[in-house]
């Protein structure tokens, strides 16, 4: 880590309906942050680091971590979920409400927290890996305030028969969906279909596949991770 960036990590509260959030502040003057979501069962401790390594010194990153729930697709184990899983089927029952209020308790007042921190809603990424992805898509797409950019790693879009109806003023947004051809657990497929869906009436969309990638990440998607943050949030 280099020594002009600082890291915190935000202790769970009741109110925030967040386990521990982890932060990496910028070296210079803040003028942008990027949201990162992780997937199910995880934790917002290895995306920080994940981020830590493409950071830009004038952006934030917040890795949030989701408190456990119940996740039916599990047997009903307790673990960090945003919302519940019934299956990863396509077409398949969906946590309609769990979704939703995610978006509103979790997703936007993250973005409510950096606006009264000074930095408007156009200058917030949201992003997010498999399940953290999909909210990210899902919130960024229904959200009232204009954002910078949205982008969704092994993930997709979640109620998507809803779309293009509930899609509010970031239909215009840059999207990048970044997906593994090899991913054993949300299909290169779904990733297809979602770039699909989207595309419909998302008009800036940026779909990577990477060749022989599981359900995970490695440096080639993180480069190019890096340059769409730098795209959607450059230095002012």
């Amino acid at each position: 880590m280099g020594a002009n960036f600082s890291c915190t990590r935000k202790m769970a509260t009741s109110v925030t309906r967040r386990a521990d959030t982890y932060i990496t502040n910028p070296s210079g003057p803040h003028t942008g942050t990027v949201i990162f979501l992780h997937g199910l069962g995880d934790t917002g401790a290895g995306w920080s680091e994940t981020m830590r390594e493409i950071r830009e010194p004038h952006l934030k990153y917040i890795c949030p971590t989701a408190l456990p729930i119940p996740v039916t697709l599990n047997g009903g184990m307790h673990m960090p979920s945003w919302f519940d899983l019934y299956g990863l089927k396509i077409g398949g029952p969906e946590d309609d409400p769990g979704i939703k209020k995610a978006v509103k308790e979790i997703v936007s007042e993250m973005v409510a927290e950096e606006e009264r921190a000074g930095i408007p809603s156009n200058r917030v990424l949201i992003g997010g890996f498999s399940q953290g992805g999909a909210l990210a898509l899902y919130a960024a797409l229904t959200l009232e305030k204009p954002l910078a950019g949205a982008m969704a790693l092994s993930s997709w879009l979640p109620l998507a028969t809803e779309f293009p109806k509930v899609a509010t003023v970031n239909k215009d947004i840059p999207i990048l969906l970044c997906h593994g051809d090899a991913d054993p657990l949300v299909s290169p497929q779904v990733g297809q279909l979602t770039k699909g869906k989207l595309s419909e009436f998302v008009p800036n969309i940026t779909a990577k596949v990477y060749s022989g990638l599981g359900h995970s990440s490695n440096d080639e998607e993180m480069a190019d991770v890096k340059a769409f943050i730098a795209k959607c949030l450059p230095n002012k």
